[in-house]
C-alpha cells in the first residue's frame, strides 16, 4: 500500500488547485439552493422575486380566485349546485384547515375534536342573535341592531372559542400522541351532545333559526341584503358574497400565521413537533407554546363557525359530528401538514370533488351517475389517504425542510472558514491542496494525510 507524507514534512511542493469562487456565507443565490420537488421549485422562484414583484404576482392571483364564481369557467364550474355556494363552502373549510394546521401541522398536536371549536363559534352567534334563543340580544327584544348584529357578535364568538381552547388545553396538553387525540375527540362529542340536549338554550335537535348575518346591499330587489339566503338566481348571489368575505378572513389568517411562523413562536412549534423532549431540554417552554397553538387554532375555527352560522342562518347539532372533524383533518393531511397553501388546496379538494360529480350524467363522454359517486365521497377520501400515506406521506405540497434548504449556505460558510485558516496547517492543506495520484485509500494524498494527521494528533493527545 502506497503512502505519502504532507508537503510540510518532506519539503516538496504539492500542486495547489485554485480555490473556487464561493459566495459570501449566508448569501447563496436563491436559484442555487437545493430543492426536492415542485413545491420547492415554486418556493425558490417566489423567494427570488423582489417584494414589489411578489405583490405584482400575488394580487392578480387573489383577484382571479375571487372572480372564479363569476367567471364560471366551464372546466371548473359545477352542474348540480351553484358554483358560488361551493366556493363559499370552500372558504369556510379553508379557514378551518388553516386553524387546524396551526395545531396539527405546526405544533404537531393530533386534534380529532376540532369540530368542537367550529360548533362553539356557530352556536355563540346563533344563541345571541336567533329569535328562538332566550339569550337573544337583537331587536326588538334586545339592544343590538339587526343590521350590525353579526359583525358585533363575531369578536364575542372568537373570544369565547379562544377561551374554550384555553380551558381544554390547560389540563390536557400535558398528554401526547394517541392520548391527546382521544381527549380532543371526546371534547368534540361533548360539545355536540351539549348542543343536542340543552333544549332551552340551543333548541336541541330542532336547532336555532333566523341567525343574524351582515345586512349590506339592501335594495328593493333585495330587501334583506346581498348576504341573505334569499339572494339566489343571480350571478352575484349570496354564496359569492360569503366567499369574498371568507377570502378576506383567509388573507388575514395567512398573514397572522405567517408572521408567527417566522417568529420565535413558530420556531418553538417546529421544535415541539420534531422532538418535544429535546425542545424541553433546550429550554423551550413547550406547554406554553402548545397552549398558544391551541388558542390560536380555536380562534380561527370560531371565525369559520360564525361565518357558517351567518351563511346558512340555521344551526343544528348534526352538522358538527365526528365525520366533519375527520374531513377537516383529511384536508390538512392531504394538502400537506405545516404548509398553509397546501392545506388550502386540501380544503378545496375536499369540498370541490363531491360537488363536481353532483348532478353529472357523463364525464368525457362516458355515462356516469354523478349523484351516486358523490355519495361515496368518504370511501374515496379514505382510499386517497391510504394511498397518500404509502407513496407521499408528506402531502401534496409538503412543508419546506429548512435544514435542507440552508444546507448549501452552511457548506459555503464552512468552506470559507477553512480557506481563511493560516497556510501550512492541516485544515488549509485539506481545503486547498490537490489530490495526489494513487490509490483512493484513507492514507493516500494530502487530504488523506491531513485527516490522518489530525487523527494521530488526537490519538496522541488522548494517550
Amino acid at each position: 500500500m502506497s503512502t505519502s507524507t504532507p508537503a510540510e514534512n518532506d519539503g516538496t511542493t504539492q500542486p495547489v488547485r485554485p480555490r473556487p469562487e464561493l459566495p459570501p456565507a449566508g448569501q447563496t443565490p436563491v436559484a442555487q439552493r437545493p430543492h426536492g420537488g415542485l413545491g420547492d421549485r415554486f418556493r425558490l422562484w417566489w423567494d427570488a422575486l423582489a417584494r414589489p414583484a411578489q405583490w405584482g404576482v400575488g394580487v392578480p392571483f387573489i383577484l382571479f380566485v375571487a372572480l372564479l364564481p363569476i367567471l364560471n369557467i366551464p372546466v371548473l364550474t359545477t352542474v348540480g349546485t351553484n358554483f358560488g355556494a361551493v366556493m363559499a363552502q370552500f372558504g369556510m373549510y379553508a379557514l378551518i384547515a388553516i386553524g387546524l394546521n396551526v395545531v396539527v401541522g405546526q405544533a404537531g398536536l393530533l386534534d380529532l375534536g376540532y369540530v368542537g371549536f367550529y360548533a362553539i363559534g356557530a352556536y355563540t352567534l346563533a344563541i345571541l342573535t336567533s329569535p328562538d334563543s332566550p339569550w337573544n340580544v337583537t331587536q326588538p327584544e334586545g339592544w343590538l341592531s339587526d343590521d350590525w348584529a353579526w359583525l358585533a357578535i363575531l369578536p364575542v364568538a372568537v373570544a369565547i372559542t379562544a377561551m374554550s381552547g384555553l380551558v381544554l388545553g390547560s389540563p390536557t396538553l400535558r398528554l401526547r400522541g394517541d392520548y391527546l387525540a382521544i381527549v380532543t375527540l371526546g371534547f368534540g362529542e361533548i360539545v355536540r351532545l351539549l348542543a343536542d340536549n340543552l333544549d332551552e338554550i340551543t333548541g336541541g335537535g330542532q336547532g336555532l333559526k333566523s341567525v343574524a348575518y351582515p345586512r349590506l346591499g339592501v335594495t328593493e330587489e333585495l330587501p334583506n341584503g346581498v348576504f341573505s339566503a334569499g339572494n339566489v338566481g343571480t350571478t352575484l348571489n349570496s354564496g359569492v358574497w360569503w366567499f369574498w368575505l371568507s377570502l378576506v378572513f383567509i388573507i388575514i389568517s395567512l398573514m397572522l400565521v405567517g408572521n408567527l411562523e417566522r417568529s420565535r413562536v413558530g420556531r418553538a412549534w417546529v421544535a415541539i413537533r420534531e422532538d418535544e423532549d429535546a425542545a424541553e431540554i433546550m429550554g423551550v417552554p413547550t406547554f406554553r407554546f402548545k397552549l398558544w397553538a391551541f388558542v390560536i387554532g380555536a380562534s380561527i375555527g370560531g371565525v369559520s363557525g360564525a361565518i357558517y352560522a351567518g351563511q346558512v342562518q340555521f344551526v343544528i347539532p348534526t352538522n358538527f359530528n365526528i365525520i366533519n372533524s375527520v374531513l377537516f383533518l383529511c384536508a390538512v393531511v392531504l394538502g400537506g401538514q405545516g404548509n398553509k397553501l397546501g392545506v388550502i388546496l386540501g380544503a378545496f379538494i375536499i369540498v370541490y370533488l363531491p360537488n363536481f360529480f353532483l348532478g353529472r350524467t357523463s364525464l368525457f363522454g362516458i355515462p356516469i351517475d354523478g349523484n351516486e359517486i358523490a355519495n361515496y365521497k368518504y370511501l374515496f377520501f379514505g382510499v386517497a389517504l391510504m394511498v397518500l400515506m404509502i407513496f407521499r406521506p408528506q402531502g401534496l405540497i409538503p412543508v419546506r425542510q429548512k435544514l435542507l434548504t440552508y444546507g448549501r449556505e452552511l457548506y459555503v460558510a464552512a468552506r470559507r472558514t477553512l480557506a481563511k485558516m493560516p497556510d501550512g496547517g492541516p485544515q488549509a492543506a485539506y481545503a486547498t491542496a490537490a489530490p495526489a495520484s494513487g490509490t483512493g485509500s484513507g492514507t493516500d494524498g494530502p487530504a488523506g494525510n491531513g485527516a490522518g494527521e489530525r487523527d494521530e494528533t488526537t490519538d496522541g493527545g488522548n494517550r
